[in-house]
């Protein structure tokens, strides 16, 4: 039973030891998290674990921001976080944003990381009009949000309308200009296209590049009042402190840049700027809050830090990373050479497939072709067999009707025999006809000469008659006869028929097309970067040009006129804060 109290001596003891804990969600730009933390945890501690949670090491640019009362506020890196100004239910809200910006992203901005996450908390504030953007910009800026998204561009995925679901434009420049979206949509593919072969980080770096020009990039802005009491603004940013027009945003009226600022302070709402040359008159102004000075002093001393850090060696930590950075993306460069030949040799491989399926089907066609060819052969095949049938048969009547002929023939020519002995009979006849008739002549001839004879004595008799009237009358008898005989020949006309025999043949060509050779040449596309202003430039101004007649001049807000402005005078950013520093 002893045993048994101790037991439960022992677990409660136990049980008041265990710490106390509450919730906490942190909202990335892309992601929420949640954590279980001690009710002794710092503002460090919590920052740390979601820093290690992240994988993300460039610390210094970045905090956890909450909102008390309508303001921003930042959690504190030495103060418990139970200690804030945090409301009381739970999951307690912190959001994970970058709480300083870099003067050159491409030099400070090491870890992948850390570049996707200004990336995208650069895009919102663009597309929220925090960031100030002009409509050529804002189209150039979107065609790099795509390439960081989809990857390079290929006709045959990304088709028309594969934006239509996507923010990549502020509404501002959207309803400044006549254009459909598809109109929007043409021109972000046309510069989309032009960013092959870059990578999610390239592409986002770009875009921060771009960005980083802006006017408004990285400032935070704080309604004041000088001692006049004219209301102005504050602008806090990498570059120093800026005073500005509440309606101005983009030039400020004076700067003060982080080298020429002596001593920063505040005293309740009075805010007091002190300039390296004590020549130039202290700058005092007064805020609306005092949370405001402490977020304002805040600011100025985390920029001041990095300002003059950028213009020192760095530190082992950042060359480390630097080098490992530099070590990762010579491996990722070497992996995504290693992905195009693979990518190359793929496209080369499928157009290979494509080109011999073409080829298959070709052939397949010209085989279906062959086939009906062949049937329709076999069908003249039998067609001229059953011809050739029928001109056997005509062949073998042919023959027969020239056995018949042939016996005709026989019989014409056995006729035609007996003929020629009829015609020798007739022949010998003649003969003996004219035999006779030459008998006959020479039997005329001489009863002609007696005749004359006759007629001769006749006269004598006559005369003696006359001489002797006396003497008796001579009775003269006088007889002829004439025997005539006519022969004729028969002809026997012979008439041969011929007999001709045509035969047909039949050809076909079937034209077999040579296979040809796959020769596919890979074009390497040189993308280049744009590097230099001038040439991004030109590339704006041909935009804005392109768009200018589409543009509602109506629709035009105040910093568009004054960007337009600054743009007609040649201003930029960085000689604005020169000419009033």
């Amino acid at each position: 039973m002893a045993g048994a109290i101790a037991s439960r001596m022992s677990f409660s003891s136990l049980k008041r030891k265990q710490p106390k804990t509450f919730t906490v969600r942190i909202a990335t730009m892309d992601a929420e998290m949640e954590f279980s933390c001690e009710v002794k945890w710092k503002g460090k501690d919590l920052f740390d674990l979601v820093c290690r949670t992240l994988g993300l090491r460039e610390t210094w640019f970045f905090g956890l921001q909450y909102t008390i009362k309508d303001t921003v506020a930042w959690l504190k890196m030495d103060k418990k976080v139970l200690d804030h100004d945090v409301p009381t239910e739970e999951p307690k809200t912190f959001h994970f944003l970058a709480k300083f910006y870099p003067e050159n992203a491409e030099e400070e901005l090491v870890q992948e990381i850390t570049q996707h996450l200004f990336f995208l908390q650069v895009k919102k504030q663009i597309l929220d009009e925090k960031i100030f953007c002009p409509p050529e910009a804002s189209v150039l800026l979107a065609s790099y949000a795509v390439q960081a998204k989809y990857g390079d561009y290929d006709p045959n995925v990304h088709k028309r309308g594969f934006l239509a679901q996507e923010e990549l434009l502020p509404k501002r420049v959207i309803n400044l200009y006549q254009m459909t979206p598809e109109m929007w949509e043409e021109r972000i593919t046309a510069w989309y296209a032009e960013h092959r072969g870059r990578a999610r980080d390239e592409a986002e770096m770009e875009y921060l590049k771009i960005a980083q020009d802006l006017e408004m990039y990285g400032v935070n802005y704080f309604a004041i009042r000088n001692k006049k009491g004219t209301e102005l603004l504050l602008g806090v940013d990498a570059l120093g402190l800026h005073i500005y027009d509440p309606d101005n945003r983009l030039t400020p009226k004076i700067s003060f840049p982080w080298n020429e600022i002596r001593n920063i302070s505040y005293s309740d709402k009075e805010f007091t700027i002190k300039p390296l040359d004590k020549k130039i008159d202290v700058f005092k102004f007064n805020s609306s809050k005092l949370r405001v000075n402490k977020l304002i002093l805040q600011l100025c001393i985390g920029n001041h830090d990095l300002f003059m850090r950028r213009r020192k060696a760095d530190s082992l930590e950042v060359q480390q990373m630097k080098a490992q950075a530099r070590e990762e993306k010579a491996r990722k460069q070497m992996e995504r050479q290693c992905l195009a030949r693979e990518k190359q040799m793929r496209e080369e491989a499928e157009r290979t497939r494509d080109e011999l399926e073409r080829r298959l089907m070709q052939l397949k066609e010209e085989a279906t072709m062959a086939n009906e060819a062949l049937m329709r052969s076999e069908e003249t095949a039998d067609l001229l067999a059953e011809k050739a049938q029928i001109t056997e048969e005509e062949a073998k009547l042919l023959a027969q009707k020239a056995a018949e002929a042939e016996q005709e023939m026989q019989r014409i020519k056995a006729t035609a025999i007996r003929t020629e002995e009829e015609k020798r009979l007739m022949e010998q006849k003649v003969l003996e006809a004219e035999m006779l008739a030459l008998k006959m002549a020479e039997e005329s001839e001489r009863r002609a000469k007696e005749a004359d004879q006759l007629k001769q004595d006749l006269q004598e008799a006559r005369e003696s008659e006359r001489r002797a009237k006396q003497k008796l009358l001579e009775i003269t008898s006088k007889s002829s006869y004439t025997q005539s005989m006519n022969s004729s020949t028969t002809a026997l006309p012979t008439d041969m028929p011929s007999f001709n025999l045509i035969s047909e043949s039949l050809s076909f060509d079937f034209k077999d097309t040579d296979m040809k050779r796959l020769s596919m040449e890979i074009e390497k596309e040189k993308v280049e970067y744009m590097e230099k202003s001038k040439h991004l430039q030109e590339q704006l101004n041909e935009l804005k040009t392109e768009i200018e007649a589409l543009k509602l001049k109506e629709r035009e807000t105040a910093l568009d006129i004054l960007h337009n402005e600054n743009s007609s005078r040649g201003n930029s950013k960085h000689n604005t804060i020169k000419k009033v520093s």
